[in-house]
């Protein structure tokens, strides 16, 4: 059984700390087995002023988890708690996988976790990220950064993204999606998805791409290109391509691909169709396209991923 410890220290917002046990800490039925799930923290601390925690272990119990979240820190003008950053840095050490949700990346920088990687943390606090820990690459435009054995996130919300992020790398997308549902949250917003600092459009309005992503959602099985994206938006490519920058943090070719990269495996996951039928429904022409970038992002062929993902799913 995965196990995931959350670890809480003094004065941190109830937010972070929702989202976690939300995700891991209930079994819904949604994969055989779920998450072994428990909360650390040292003994009397209080949660947003207001709740005191009484946690089964202390942080000690952290180097026992195969995953550690961090959720986040009091403040980020104070240092860490030494006893949180070594309880951290020894999990590490032990071979547990370290995410952070928010300002629990400070955290992770001050175990060192993060010295020389890619990270993020919310865009109000990455400045001063950056400044106390100058070996750390903070990128504060995205959603969520996955590093391994080290995972980061930005604000509360991403923290979720996160989470259903991990799901979908233990579970498959089948499962990920699943709980999304059960928690009425979107059930993949990828990492490389810009934080809105500020909002690209004006107050009160959608952004521009609000009405083109379903529409091409509900055509991946069609031969889309960039051009006919413009074309449905009304806009030149570079214009297009300015928007899906702003609002998904990336082109809008990657955007095609991780798409049906992620329908291929829904389908994998669902269906008995061959990759050939797979292809085709996902819009990639022929199996050697999807095999290509299914391996591309997610580092495995098709079949090995269905036989992954079929052997884990709850019987019945």
């Amino acid at each position: 059984m995965p196990t995931v410890a959350l670890a809480v220290s003094e004065g941190i917002t109830l937010f972070e700390v929702a989202a976690p046990c939300e995700v891991f800490g209930v079994d819904r039925g949604l994969a055989d087995p779920w998450y072994d799930f428990t909360v650390c923290a040292p003994a009397s601390v209080r949660l947003g002023g207001w709740f005191q925690v009484d946690a089964p272990r202390g942080l000690d119990g952290l180097a026992a988890a195969g995953t550690v979240i961090v959720p986040a820190c009091r403040n980020v003008l104070e240092e860490p708690p030494a006893d949180l950053v070594a309880a951290v840095r020894d999990a590490h050490d032990a071979g547990a996988r370290v995410v952070s949700i928010c300002t629990g990346a400070f955290v992770l920088a001050a175990a060192g976790l993060l010295d020389g990687r890619r990270a993020t943390t919310h865009w109000m606090h990455a400045a001063r990220l950056a400044e106390l820990y100058p070996r750390v690459e903070v990128d504060p435009g995205v959603l969520y950064i996955d590093d391994g054995s080290v995972m980061t996130s930005a604000g509360k919300a991403a923290g979720m993204d996160l989470c259903l992020h991990i799901v979908r790398l233990d579970h498959g997308a089948a499962v990920a999606n699943d709980l999304a549902r059960r928690l009425v949250v979107p059930p993949h917003r990828p990492g490389g998805q810009a934080q809105y600092i500020p909002a690209p459009v004006g107050p009160g309005r959608e952004h521009a791409l609000a009405g083109l992503l379903p529409w091409a959602l509900a055509r991946l099985h069609e031969p889309l290109t960039v051009e006919d994206l413009a074309r449905r938006a009304g806009m030149s490519s570079r214009n297009l391509a300015r928007h899906f920058h702003a609002v998904a943090g990336t082109t809008p070719l990657q955007w095609l691909h991780a798409q049906r990269v992620r329908r291929a495996q829904e389908l994998l996951e669902t269906t008995d169709d061959g990759v050939d039928v797979i292809a085709d429904r996902t819009g990639m022409g022929t199996a050697a396209t999807l095999r290509r970038h299914f391996h591309r992002v997610l580092g495995v062929s098709p079949d090995a991923y269905r036989r992954t993902f079929r052997a884990s799913a709850v019987p019945g």
